[in-house]
């Protein structure tokens, strides 16, 4: 048994799903896959058996400069010497508010987590409060905002959840005003939030994020922008600023401090203070983690927020990301299978698309191309440009896909079970195992 075997089998017994991470389990990625990492460093990592791959996952997307990236993991280690954690407020934790504060024009205050779901609840909690109402309106395009109930028990994964918590979150499609004002107006008075990421794999269109806060501002809903992925990725300031929409509330995580665990619930002070002291307010229990504030991840964070302003690590993100994109699609065409293969959402971000002989996303055509990028070394569960991924790994990436298209094309002339070495992948989101 090989080092990798060993440890998915250990990992299965020991953890439930073999992973802390839904994503990061076996099943959605293809049986070639490695079955345990190692290490990792800049845009690569090792499993147990030292094979090496080119890494675009980046650790669900939170590394945005490079794995080990020496400036901000000496930051992170010049706090665990100073003791990381402290019976009082520390210093670090008022630096790195105010980095935060200076940073985001729309961001007064700031409460710091160790992850996005605890500040996306948090956001829901406020929103709560301070209207005083119960119903969450979602976007039912975006794949995941929490692990709390209230989104889990709005999707087919819902076991466990009381019934009378399910009918509190209500849907609106993305890019479609029409649907907002609906569910607005059916729940008129009701309801305290709308919450969505600014961009997932479809771009707003037509000022779809500025006119849905005005329709927030309309009928007294709180405008949330789930930040975890755009958030120092599409711009420093977010996608936000790159799209020019301003929100009541913002969460922000992922790739704040290039994969040490920060997240950060920002917002207007009027809102954001009902988790604070205000003699005569009612109390709300914001957020209170032991470990939120831990000095490393936000020593981490106030040094990550400085290599992007030095290095220009967006640009370089947009910029890269077109070359791979402008690649893949070249080569696609090669094959004449560009309607069938081709990327989509902001460059910076690129949603690769695979699909079967219907010309729709299969699991199954995607398993045997993300499978083939595997025996070239690549692995794509999806494509998160980090800051570290060069020409060379562009070139790289590109060779493999070519070897790759080759084996999807004759797959898709075929019989695709053929071509299928293993497992197909599998969504997180779904009913049964």
């Amino acid at each position: 048994m090989t080092q990798n075997e060993a440890y998915r089998k250990k990992a299965h017994h020991l953890i439930p799903a073999g992973a802390h991470t839904y994503s990061r389990t076996d099943e959605v990625f293809p049986a070639n896959a490695p079955g345990i990492i190692e290490q990792t460093k800049g845009v690569y990592c090792w499993d147990a058996d030292g094979n090496k791959y080119l890494d675009y996952g980046m650790a669900c997307r939170s590394v945005t400069v490079g794995y080990g990236f020496q400036r901000i993991s000496d930051a992170a280690i010049e706090y665990i010497k100073k003791g990381n954690t402290a019976t009082k407020a520390s210093t670090v934790e008022v630096d790195a508010a105010e980095t935060l504060v200076n940073l985001i024009p729309w961001v007064d205050m700031v409460k710091f987590a160790k992850n996005g779901s605890t500040v996306t609840t948090a956001a829901v909690k406020l929103a709560r409060a301070y209207t005083g109402k119960k119903y969450i309106v979602r976007c039912r395009e975006h794949s995941f905002f929490s692990y709390d109930d209230w989104f889990i028990a709005d999707t087919v994964m819902n076991c466990g959840i009381p019934d009378e918590i399910k009918g509190l979150t209500l849907q609106f499609a993305y890019n479609d005003l029409d649907s907002i004002k609906n569910v607005f107006e059916e729940y008129k008075g009701q309801i305290a939030c709308l919450i969505m990421e600014p961009a997932e794999t479809e771009e707003p269109r037509d000022g779809f994020l500025q006119k849905a806060g005005e329709l927030c501002k309309e009928y007294g809903v709180v405008y949330i922008l789930d930040e975890m992925i755009t958030g120092f990725r599409w711009d420093i300031q977010g996608a936000c600023k790159y799209y020019g929409a301003e929100p009541d509330l913002v969460t922000y995580g992922k790739g704040m401090a290039n994969g040490f665990s920060v997240a950060a619930l920002g917002g207007k002070r009027e809102i954001m203070e009902l988790g604070g002291l205000i003699p005569g307010k009612e109390r709300v229990f914001l957020i209170s983690t032991t470990h939120g504030a831990e000095m490393c991840g936000l020593g981490a964070f106030i040094e990550t927020v400085r290599v992007y302003k030095e290095l220009n690590v967006t640009d370089h993100m947009w910029n890269t990301g077109k070359k791979l994109c402008d690649g893949l699609k070249e080569i696609a065409g090669e094959f004449n299978l560009d309607h069938y293969v081709y990327v989509s959402g902001a460059a910076c971000s690129p949603n690769l698309v695979v699909c079967g002989k219907d010309k729709k996303p299969s699991a199954e055509y995607r398993t045997v191309l993300l499978q083939e990028m595997l025996n070239g070394g690549i692995l794509m569960p999806y494509i998160s440009i980090a800051y570290e991924h060069t020409e060379t790994e562009v070139e790289i990436t590109l060779e493999a896909f070519r070897k790759a298209m080759k084996v999807y094309a004759e797959a898709l002339n075929g019989d695709v079970s053929v071509y299928l070495n293993g497992n197909t992948i599998r969504p997180v989101f779904r009913k049964y195992n």
